[in-house]
């Protein structure tokens, strides 16, 4: 059975999880195929709010075996708090998998995020300090801890007193900053995490292959979104790893002749948290209403996001580098009580007009948005349960967001909730 693949086509908080969780009831396995507890997402059902960071949003279903891949930098700390949470709340983590190959974040990786964000200034890159970063340039570099050096006492204090040699050198040294002792991180990993991790750790590659090859359904779920990606997003405010939908097989250990639905998930407006450049970036009322209809803060910093028309342009991009099949829209409702809606087109630069966002950084920093505007509906569609009942306008705004990108849209989201959205295709 071929494979399904979930990105997010903007700068992430696109409402991934909901979409995943909407796919899930048809899956065997939902697999999270890179990022780390930096990337939050929150699901409603019934009215009961679960916000997720590391472990994949098909956890909800009991029929799921959700699994942690390769690709995903693991805090066991982190993992460990949200199994106690979510089994708090009565759902049943038992068929949890982590892939022994998934890196560990240390530490030394979150202390190193910390000061050198504080030691570039203004040039900061606006990360979560949360060490992801640091995980995946030791990763990178080889030096790198995984899951399944939880399961050797003797190669994974090795492996520690190595890596404490240098970072300590370089937190002393460079940040003076205290050393970490190896005892005690070690006692913490092996001790504590350890027991509880190791019934969940498993060979990703052979699990979700011996799914497809029992022509079962197999979703491969990313976190962040395209323009975060580490080659081709926009660099250097990015993530560290490669959320893009080629991410996805080497995240996973899947081939791509797997892959036959690539479902690109985009907010009906743009948001961006952090740094970066943002063309449609809106910084006046409008923007301000986005925000709060919107609730637009990080479901895990709980930083205010910034907000923007939806960009075209960065969508017809997101279509190229993805091979998205469909797109998921969701938070249709937000634009609810607006006269008119705006959609970036094009960019303008110097008497040049752009398609497609341009290669360069200095000229994306310059660019110009040039928009088409549309009328709003300005009635509210979060009790929408089927295209006959969407106002015309909100029909035309989604048909010219499909025309615009080149791929149809299939799932409109209407609000929060499990059951709020519209399926094009019924």
């Amino acid at each position: 059975m071929p494979a399904t693949v979930v990105v997010g086509t903007q700068w992430g908080d696109e409402g991934k999880g909901k979409l995943t969780d909407l796919l899930a009831k048809e899956m065997s396995v939902v697999v999270r195929y890179q990022g780390g507890h930096n990337a939050g997402h929150t699901i409603v059902v019934d009215g009961d709010s679960f916000a997720l960071q590391l472990i994949p949003s098909g956890v909800l279903y009991p029929h799921i075996t959700p699994v942690i891949g390769n690709g995903v930098v693991v805090d066991p700390a982190v993992l460990l708090a949200e199994v106690d949470t979510l089994t708090a709340k009565g759902v049943d983590c038992g068929n949890l998998r982590v892939s022994g190959n998934a890196h560990l974040i240390m530490p030394y990786h979150q202390e190193l995020d910390r000061v050198t964000e504080r030691y570039l200034g203004k040039n900061k890159l606006g990360t979560t300090k949360r060490g992801i970063g640091p995980a995946y340039a030791d990763k990178s570099a080889r030096v790198g801890l995984r899951v399944q050096d939880l399961l050797d006492g003797k190669i994974f204090r090795e492996k520690l007193d190595v890596a404490l040699r240098e970072k300590n050198g370089i937190l002393a040294k460079v940040y003076n900053r205290l050393a970490l002792s190896a005892d005690d991180i070690a006692g913490r990993y092996l001790e504590e995490y350890a027991p509880r991790i190791e019934p969940m750790v498993v060979d990703c590659v052979s699990l979700v292959h011996e799914a497809l090859e029992a022509d079962e359904h197999v979703l491969l779920e990313g976190a962040q979104a395209t323009f975060l990606d580490l080659d081709h997003g926009t660099y250097p405010f990015v993530t560290s790893s490669n959320p893009t939908a080629g991410g996805a097989c080497v995240g996973a250990g899947v081939g791509p002749r797997y892959i036959d639905r690539v479902i690109g998930i985009a907010k009906a407006y743009t948001t961006r948290v952090g740094a970066g450049p943002f063309p449609t970036e809106l910084f006046d009322e409008v923007g301000d209403a986005l925000v709060d209809r919107g609730r637009e803060y990080g479901t895990n910093t709980g930083r205010r996001r910034r907000t923007g028309w939806f960009d075209a342009v960065m969508m017809r991009q997101a279509v190229r580098l993805n091979s998205l099949s469909e797109i998921a829209l969701t938070k249709l409702d937000v634009l609810d009580t607006f006269d008119t809606v705006k959609v970036c087109v094009a960019y303008e630069c110097d008497g040049e007009r752009f398609s497609h966002p341009p290669y360069h950084q200095s000229v994306l920093h310059k660019v110009t948005p040039v928009y088409e505007e549309l009328p709003g509906w300005q009635c509210d569609l979060t009790g929408t349960t089927s295209l006959a009942e969407l106002p015309a306008a909100a029909r035309d705004y989604v048909a010219f967001l499909a025309a615009q990108s080149g791929v149809p849209v299939r799932f409109v989201g209407v609000g929060p909730g499990r059951e709020q959205y519209v399926d094009f295709a019924a």
